[in-house]
């Protein structure tokens, strides 16, 4: 469970038709090879190799397709797809783009009421089609109140589209293309499908210079019929945001099968080494450097893991995964990057090399805090639950791990994208207290003083119009969140506890690198100030448990895997 090898894929828990697939996806980037895998990033090669084995095993039908519009083990089953997340991500980021794309445009034709839609959209994944997600546009980025795409009615029941869409994944193959625009006359939200086929969609250019095709397309008169139609409205809008509430959770997991493959690589590399008599793996700072990796990479995923558990037992009743999913985009992220800086560190000049995976690792890790929203956009999505989680606690159920084989019908039918701050969590406390580990106390304790300076040193009206200030606050705030999820599911996958305190000996670092950050912040105030140096803390250094995580843990991954050549 803690890290992907593709060596080791056995499919615990998969039914045999995904397992199949997924060996054979790994058996095609395996027999495929490094160098080629490198030539062809080099040389941005659109990758129709790829996309003839997912066509050949029907893997986008199988994994992306509700079972009443699909045969045999069809259905769109998070944790199944987490799994195949990381597979696509461990080979490159651009293979796993096109699955990603495909989710977001596939998003308001499953939430649609077009059942015709609906149809051809089963059709074209049992071909081996693509599909692409038509919503910023390169004057308004990700403002899409301010779309220009415009749908005019004419008077035979039909529309024109005309507009321009850009930063538009597989927009270059994509038979249905769900694009976003406003009606003309009413102004009112609307979503329909384009086709790239069509004369009148005007392909201009890839806007990225990689394999993948991120397309800028525009609309000139472009005929749309009513069966093209997928929401309008609020529906419309709702439609939006809730696919990228589904789309945005597979970015942290992309982030994960990166990290994973460059930490392969990197102790291969480091723990083979002879520098000055001695193994670069035997340097202090090395050691230290690569163990945070590991264990920073661990938590990554223990964390994403657990939040499929709670997009899967949504409910109208239980938003949680509003919180969750968010953190997932912004914290695994960015935490990927923390990740892939400190092998780099390690590795040093053999991280730019052509031979490398790390190479394409050290340029790609950026770009998923970026894509789905940046992460100042999903912090401050996450401000607005900060309230509640902390202040309004409520009892539920608890919820177990979510393996089940069944479609995650609620990720289409969410409802209306509103009431975030009416959204009530568990008892974070219950959680924390069920641990008594060094570090995890240390932790404990800066919650505890955190939470003191929002009850008695909140924001005042100005500071709470200050963004700057409030991204500070909310990374503190993100961090409770995480840690939370983490300690749940390394109860559940029964994480040694070795392991466990490793993990919060960085979280006890971070969160008072977040403390002195907003305690140096302009406007923070004397009585703020106080609060925030309590704050800041060294963790608990235990070398035994250090020298054994390093030991039995990350030292141990050396040899553990590396890709054919």
């Amino acid at each position: 469970m803690l890290l992907f090898n593709p060596r080791e894929f056995k499919g615990d828990n998969l039914d045999e038709t995904s397992k199949e697939i997924m060996k054979k996806t790994i058996d095609f980037f395996e027999n495929k090879g490094k160098k080629r895998l490198k030539e062809d990033d080099r040389n941005r090669v659109w990758y129709d190799d790829l996309l003839e084995v997912i066509k050949e095993n029907e893997a986008f039908y199988t994994f992306l397709t509700p079972p009443e519009y699909g045969e045999g083990e069809c259905r769109f089953d998070i944790w199944r797809n987490c799994h195949y997340n990381e597979i696509l991500s461990f080979y490159g980021l651009h293979y796993w783009y096109t699955w990603q794309v495909s989710i977001l445009g596939l998003g308001p034709i499953w939430m649609s009421d077009n059942d015709q839609a609906k149809k051809k959209a089963a059709e074209l994944l049992k071909e081996g089609h693509v599909f692409a997600f038509g919503l910023s546009e390169r004057e308004h980025g990700a403002d899409i109140y301010s779309t220009s795409m415009s749908l005019t009615p004419n008077s035979d029941g039909t529309y024109l589209a005309n507009g321009e869409k850009y930063y538009i994944g597989n927009g270059n193959v994509a038979e249905m293309v769900s694009t976003f625009g406003k009606m003309s006359d009413t102004g009112d939200y609307v979503f329909f499908t384009a086709n790239y086929k069509d004369h009148r969609y005007e392909l201009k250019d890839s806007v990225v210079n990689a394999q993948s095709y991120v397309a800028d397309f525009a609309l000139k008169d472009y005929e749309v019929k009513e069966e093209d139609i997928l929401s309008k409205g609020q529906k419309a809008w709702d439609d939006a945001l809730n696919t990228v509430n589904v789309g945005k959770y597979n970015l942290g997991w992309a982030s994960i099968g990166i990290c994973t493959h460059a930490l392969y690589e990197a102790i291969n590399h480091a723990a083979n080494r002879n520098l000055y008599g001695i193994y670069v793996t035997d340097f202090p700072h090395v050691k230290q450097m690569m163990t945070d990796a590991y264990v920073r990479l661990v938590a990554m995923k223990l964390f994403a893991l657990r939040t499929a558990d709670y997009m899967r037992s949504a409910s109208s009743d239980d938003r949680r995964y509003l919180l969750y999913n968010p953190t997932v985009k912004m914290k695994v992220t960015t935490q990927g990057e923390e990740v892939i800086d400190l092998l780099w560190d390690v590795i040093a000049a053999k991280g730019f090399e052509k031979d490398t995976y790390f190479e394409m690792a050290a340029r790609d890790i950026r770009a998923l805090p970026k894509l789905e929203g940046t992460v100042h956009v999903n912090l401050a999505l996450i401000i607005k639950f900060m309230r509640n989680y902390f202040f309004n606690p409520k009892e539920y159920p608890e919820v177990s791990t979510q393996m089940q084989k069944e479609n995650d019908d609620f990720m289409f039918d969410q409802g209306p994208a509103k009431g975030l701050g009416k959204v009530q969590f568990h008892d974070y406390k219950k959680v924390y207290d069920k641990w008594d580990l060094p570090n995890v106390n240390e932790f404990k304790e800066q919650i505890s003083i955190y939470k003191e300076f929002l009850a008695n040193a909140s924001p005042d009206e100005k500071q709470q119009k200050d963004t700057d200030f409030l991204l500070e606050l909310g990374e503190l705030f993100t961090l409770v969140v995480y840690g939370q999820l983490i300690l749940e599911n390394a109860e559940i996958y029964k994480i040694e506890n070795e392991l466990v305190d490793q993990i919060f000996d960085f979280m006890v670092r971070d969160f008072s690198k977040f403390a002195l950050n907003l305690y140096n912040k302009p406007s923070t105030s004397d009585k703020q100030m106080d609060y925030l140096m309590k704050i800041i803390r060294k963790p608990i250094f235990d070398k035994n448990r250090f020298n054994r995580i390093w030991k039995d843990y990350v030292l141990s991954l050396n040899g553990a895997y590396e890709m054919n050549p």
